[in-house]
């Protein structure tokens, strides 16, 4: 039965029209749109039953998947299977998600937005190729190693993910090719990545086509190199990440361990054995506490999966998704203690302990201080924070550990963490009370100069806003270190109390009148001499001093510190700060 309508019909007009007729006759309907010659559609009906509408070019309006179609989902779905279910099954028996459900975990029940390669070394195991090995073993879907896109906390980020049931999450031709092809592609999106690591390394039975070649495993990192600043790179470990696969989390802007689960180590074990007879087990050997204590490695330590995921959901909050835009703002929020009793906690005395933390609970908005390599160096703390809902960098000396001075572990942790706020453009708020580097023949041979060296000199090269606060003491090197009136600061800021100096009263008295007050033989009369000594140097190395010589820019009531924190952060905030023009510096 034809049926002519007219030429503005839409197509669903002419299909809701089709299926009336059809429904109403009995008969197939051709329906013809305007003065055209042949029907648009075709509504069939076979014994009294009507089945989809048809194009005039044969296509189905409606038409379900072809069997082609049905097909390429298939081999879909037997690539997302992973490798055989054996070594599936051991994964819950660790403790350990599939890597596809932990992508579910991270990304919602849709996964990533999109995935690329995961055709990859197709041909060498999936049944429908020639000649392919029944063994199940041999299954190398997506050739062990998870690329794509995902939406992440509303945040796009590019993602890789070892699958651990292919060959231990090992790394071949192909995936090194993937993996490449990722790395390339966030330097030209200017989005962040996320590494979710799970590998034993490369495939040594096939090294010969990826190890040393130009386009091989080598250029991960110098393609990490060529992202490291540009991009963030956060890298979570899930499993032993020994030899090469251990340089992607070295690399990574912040590295997350998984307790139980996460090792990081240049060599194995059993090759550590070979290599010096020492035998040592993996978890003593590169396991979380060690990175996280010792090496500096691990930036955070989750107790598991699920806690993995929400650190990092906290950390991304804090970091742009490229170095040419700034950090996210918030509304901002009140300080989770009141500023008004910072004075209260830090002790008039300069030599009596007390907890850093409890002066910035006070000024950072409140539960949004987000500390970093917490275990490592800790006569230092680094983390992130807002000050009235802009993220800031914090390095700040920690009185209660070592009395804050600065010993070569802190200096390498605060010079790592002010070279990355610097890359993305994260403010940087210093809180100083130190009696310097530490002195003594132990710490030279750990380096204290070299490590020294390289927070003055990230300290110096920072172009971001930076403040200074001299909570209470200064002394020494500290206050270059810490970013003083030298170091380009756009504040320097004081608390009532606090003291500038080459050196303490007590090291500085003995240092220059030692010989005098020996000559003093009444012990009353010296102790009396000595006080005096040490008041007038005090004297000397006073806040007030240094506020009346415009040393420093303020002396601030310490209720007042946040406010006058967050109004120079605004003010200053889209500065320009010039260096000299050079290929790069030479310190590292």
């Amino acid at each position: 039965m034809k049926v002519h309508i007219a030429a503005e019909a839409t197509r669903d007009e002419a299909s809701a029209i089709a299926a009336a007729v059809a429904e109403h006759t009995g008969r197939t309907v051709e329906v013809y749109v305007g003065d055209e010659e042949t029907p648009t559609l075709v509504r069939e009906v076979t014994d009294g039953d009507e089945t989809a509408d048809t194009a005039a070019d044969g296509d189905s309006a409606d038409a379900a998947p072809t069997e082609r179609e049905k097909r390429l989902r298939e081999e879909i779905h037997d690539v997302e299977r992973g490798g055989p279910q054996k070594y599936r099954d051991r994964l819950a028996e660790q403790g350990k998600l599939f890597v596809r459900d932990r992508l579910d975990l991270w990304f919602g029940d849709d996964g990533l937005d999109f995935e690329d390669g995961r055709f990859a070394n197709f041909d060498s195991w999936h049944p429908s190729s020639p000649d392919v090995s029944e063994d199940e073993d041999d299954r190398l879907p997506a050739d062990g190693l998870i690329t794509g896109a995902g939406t992440f906390e509303g945040r796009q980020v590019h993602v890789a993910a070892n699958d651990f049931t292919v060959k231990a999450g090992s790394i071949a031709r192909h995936g090194v090719e993937k993996f490449l092809r990722l790395q390339e592609r966030a330097l030209k999106s200017g989005q962040p990545l996320l590494y979710l690591v799970d590998s034993s390394g490369g495939r040594i039975d096939q090294q010969r086509g990826f190890f040393a070649n130009r386009e091989g495993i080598g250029k991960f990192y110098y393609n990490h190199s060529l992202l490291s600043g540009a991009v963030p790179q956060i890298c979570v470990l899930y499993g032993p990440c020994i030899a090469g696969a251990a340089y992607t989390p070295v690399f990574a802007d912040f590295t997350v361990m998984v307790r139980g689960m996460s090792a990081l180590a240049i060599a194995s074990p059993r090759m550590v054995e070979m290599v010096t007879g020492e035998d040592i087990d993996l978890e003593t050997l590169g396991g979380p506490d060690l990175h996280a204590r010792h090496s500096g490695s691990a930036d955070l330590v989750a107790d598991d999966e699920e806690h993995a995921r929400e650190l990092v959901a906290q950390l991304i909050t804090y970091l742009p998704d490229n170095a040419d835009e700034k950090p996210p703002q918030t509304d901002g929020a009140a300080p989770s203690v009141d500023p008004a009793g910072l004075d209260s906690v830090i002790p008039a005395e300069p030599n009596k302990s007390y907890d850093m933390h409890r002066v910035i609970e006070r000024v950072v908005d409140a539960d949004s201080f987000f500390e970093l390599q917490s275990q490592y160096g800790t006569e230092v703390l680094t983390g992130f924070a807002r000050v009235d809902g802009r993220p800031v960098g914090i390095v700040a000396n920690q009185p209660s550990q070592r009395a804050g001075a600065i010993f070569p572990d802190s200096a390498r942790k605060a010079a790592g963490f002010v070279w990355t706020c610097d890359a993305y453009n994260i403010p940087l708020l210093y809180l100083c009370d130190t009696p310097g580097f530490m002195a003594g023949s132990s710490v030279e041979k750990e380096g204290i100069l070299e490590a020294g060296k390289r927070m003055i000199y990230a300290t110096s090269q920072a172009t971001v806003p930076k403040q200074c606060v001299v909570v209470r003491k200064a002394y020494g090197a500290g206050i270059y270190a810490m970013s003083g009136p030298a170091y380009d600061p756009e504040a320097t800021l004081a608390l009532p109390g606090s003291e500038i100096a080459i050196m303490g009263p007590e090291a500085a008295i003995n240092a220059v009148y030692a010989n005098k007050l020996d000559a003093i033989d009444d012990p009353e009369e010296r102790a009396r001499r000595e006080q005096e000594l040490r008041e007038e140097y005090r004297e000397d190395i006073d806040v007030h001093r240094m506020a009346s010589e415009v040393v420093i820019d303020e002396i601030v009531p310490p209720s007042d510190l946040r406010d006058e924190i967050a109004a120079r952060f605004d003010l200053y905030e889209d500065i320009e700060k010039d260096r000299p023009e050079k290929k790069h510096g030479t310190i590292l």
